[in-house]
């Protein structure tokens, strides 16, 4: 369903671009490359492209707000949300030392905790 509101949605893209570059504008823009669409559509060439530039826009949304809705979906899981109880890391155990380093390990002075440090 998803692959395919995709290919839907990259095709509206594509031609809501083409149209709204073949549109007159103020300055000409692209029109003069597409004059052959004036005589293709006649007379009322500026009431289609409005017309079609209103619809794939609609559809455009559409496509856009579907595939969001779709993809959330998607990520969401089935099972039901349970808490664990919270797991304490491990603390790797210190290897048996020997005379030399439990003698430096006692001439290293103990820091007091922060609340009982004198300020």
């Amino acid at each position: 369903m998803i692959g395919f509101l995709m290919v839907i949605h990259a095709l509206v893209c594509i031609l809501l671009t083409t149209v709204i570059l073949m549109q007159a504008g103020r300055g000409g823009g692209l029109t003069e490359s597409f004059s052959s669409a004036e005589s293709m559509f006649g007379a009322q060439t500026n009431e289609f492209m409005t017309r079609a530039t209103t619809v794939l826009t609609c559809v455009f949304i559409v496509t856009c707000l579907s595939l969001a809705v779709l993809s959330a979906r998607e990520g969401q899981s089935i099972m039901p949300t349970q808490t664990a109880a919270p797991v304490a890391p491990e603390v790797p155990k210190l290897p048996q030392s020997d005379d030399a380093t439990k003698d430096l390990l006692e001439k290293i002075p103990a820091k007091a905790p922060a609340n009982q440090r004198q300020q």
